[in-house]
């Protein structure tokens, strides 16, 4: 009598209608002892894939630019992201995954204000809570330290309260835009050496700023993601629409589809600005000393 298929310990009749019960196959496991190398394969893909994690351990599914973000290996990544694009919810995921593999790593979220910082820690704390063997030592609304070692700290948008961190794994600016260019001049010497990660993440305000210079600086070291509201698909067109009607073009432009635009009240354009300079003129002071 042939097997059916899957069976592991056959059970076929004698001619008289006893059971004969076949021995198992020898390198053949029970599911017992399956089990427990099934769930470190588990493990194992999710400290090697953040997407794996994120849609197993959270319940979180990425979209295309999320999936490309979690991927990445780069040490700089710039975010040029539309208003509820997810930016947040994408970096408290890879926020929450540095914690849980790999241990004694520091995280830093920075804003332009400690509130703002805390509201993304709010969301990696969130994640952690999801993870039961994310145990943590400490825990508060601005920090938190796992039993791993791993440290999660929100900081304000200060730079001289917040100079003394080292030997920084990650560090993600929220907003980056509207924060200081001397607290981000405070945070880089953090990622020296660590070799750290930089995520600065925002959605535009003017021409002007360390947000803006990194955005169109001719650095390749930088990982660039533009994500405007059109390629998020929780927002329907209709929404569009209307905002567009709304709010007008110049603000519709800037907040939703990531276009760094001249100040409302500024009297003459940057680009025009730029394009009146020029190296070929000698300054006034030189021609008088001369």
């Amino acid at each position: 009598m042939t097997r059916p298929p899957g069976l592991s310990i056959a059970a076929t009749e004698t001619p008289r209608g006893r059971a004969k019960t076949g021995k198992r196959p020898m390198g053949s496991r029970s599911g017992a002892q399956r089990a427990p190398q099934a769930a470190m394969a588990r493990a194992l893909l999710h400290g090697l894939d953040p997407v794996a994690f994120a849609r197993d351990r959270l319940e979180f599914t990425p979209d295309a630019w999320q999936t490309r973000l979690l991927q990445s290996s780069a040490k700089r990544v710039i975010l040029n992201c539309s208003r509820q694009s997810g930016k947040s919810t994408t970096t408290a995921v890879l926020a929450a995954h540095t914690a849980i593999y790999r241990p004694g790593s520091l995280t830093l979220l920075v804003s332009k204000s400690l509130r703002q910082s805390s509201e993304l820690f709010a969301k990696v704390s969130g994640f952690l809570s999801r993870v039961p063997e994310a145990k943590l030592m400490t825990n508060n609304k601005l920090s938190c330290e796992l039993a791993n070692g791993s440290r999660i700290i929100s900081l304000p948008g200060d730079g001289d309260s917040i100079r003394g961190f080292s030997a920084v794994t990650l560090l993600i600016e929220d907003e980056a835009a509207f924060v200081d260019d001397a607290l981000y001049m405070a945070v880089r010497p953090m990622l020296a050496v660590s070799g750290g990660r930089l995520i600065l993440m925002s959605t535009p305000h003017g021409k002007r700023g360390h947000f803006f210079d990194a955005w169109h600086s001719a650095d390749e070291e930088w990982q660039r993601e533009r994500i405007t509201a059109y390629d998020v698909p929780r927002i329907t067109r209709e929404f569009l629409d209307t905002e567009r009607a709304t709010i007008g073009e110049w603000w519709f432009r800037q907040e939703y589809m990531c276009e760094f635009v001249d100040s409302v009240d500024q009297l003459f354009s940057t680009d025009s600005i730029m394009n009146a300079l020029t190296d070929d003129v000698q300054p006034l002071a030189l021609r008088i000393l001369s």
